[in-house]
């Protein structure tokens, strides 16, 4: 089975130039496709940064001409109107000459709480990421105005002047059955972060057959291995959290709390770390054998992405295509 390779421009440690740069470096070494994740904050301290995704992906835009971009993923429902959010998205379409795809998922409170609009229960958001994701589509559609009255969101006479030739695809990021069958009716392409064939198998019998199916999974490139495990345990210690916890926690220092008794030796045994590529294809096959199209990388360490990009394109790129092919 095909699985594209993508890059991840994670907004959380690296600033906005130097992702631009990053981005541009993915596209020459021959990634199949770029994702940005969506910050207000970094997940630690450590991490030392969060600029705006939607200006960054437009410099991005403009700076690359091949790879594919996505965002990873947006919460459209506290920081965001989803009005707002369709008419960001359909620019950077327009901008990126029909290369977005607009990932969205229902957030942590570790971004949106800075809006003080509380943060509701995991069925609220529930409640509001549809009326958010019937809002968008409409506008999408360009018939005329969107009026829409909800419990969550109202949107007066909007109307989105410029429209791409290439409609927006929709990502909706899926972490169980329900949510995955929701994406298979109403989206276009499946977001998740575990390698778990149910969430393809319940998108694809609700219409999302051969549509694609997208992941993320981290890794800590190095040539020194000790290394790259510290480096992987003080920025991505948060990791293992898993994303009902991920959700809740409000702010950095509760990260750092909830994350202070896992070890080393804990995020070696679940991140691919070193320079090791037939560890990172062996993780990559879960994902493959889950059903997945597509796995989007992580490479931890802010500074430590151009060595990760020539290792890309010297080694893990030809073992890549090997086993997955594209």
């Amino acid at each position: 089975m095909v699985m594209q390779l993508g890059y991840t421009m994670m907004t959380e440690q690296a600033g906005p130039k130097d992702l631009v740069g990053h981005v541009v470096g993915a596209e020459e070494v021959g990634f199949d496709f770029a994702v940005s994740s969506d910050h207000y904050f970094p997940w630690l301290d450590e991490m030392g940064h969060s600029p705006n995704a939607w200006v960054t992906l437009g410099a991005v835009a403009q700076a690359t001409s091949r790879i594919p971009l996505m965002t990873y993923v947006t919460c459209p429902i506290f920081r965001y109107h989803p009005a707002v959010v369709a008419q960001q998205a359909a620019t950077l379409q327009i901008i990126s000459d029909g290369r977005f795809t607009l990932g969205m998922g229902a957030g942590e409170n570790l971004n949106e709480h800075v809006v003080g609009a509380g943060w509701p229960p995991a069925d609220v958001r529930h409640e509001m990421i549809m009326e958010a994701l019937q809002i968008i589509r409409d506008l999408f559609d360009g018939e005329g105005y969107t009026n829409f009255r909800g419990e969550h969101f109202d949107v007066e006479s909007a109307k989105l002047w410029d429209l791409p030739d290439k409609r927006v695809p929709i990502g909706f990021a899926a972490g169980g059955k329900q949510a995955a069958t929701i994406a298979g009716e109403l989206a276009d392409v499946l977001v998740a972060t575990d390698p778990l064939a149910e969430l393809v198998e319940a998108f694809e019998a609700a219409g999302g057959a051969g549509k694609p199916k997208v992941a993320q999974m981290p890794i800590s490139y190095g040539t020194d291995k000790a290394a790259a495990v510290t480096r992987a345990h003080t920025l991505f210690r948060w990791f293992g959290l898993g994303w009902k916890v991920n959700a809740e926690l409000p702010g950095t220092a509760a990260f750092d709390a909830a994350s202070q008794f896992v070890r080393e030796d804990d995020v070696e045994s679940s991140i691919p770390c070193g320079d090791d590529v037939a560890a990172v294809i062996e993780a990559a096959k879960e994902y493959a054998d889950a059903g997945f199209t597509h796995l989007a990388l992580v490479q931890i360490g802010g500074d430590q992405q151009e060595p990760y990009l020539e290792w890309t394109r010297s080694t893990l790129l030809p073992a890549w295509r090997e086993a997955f092919g594209g």
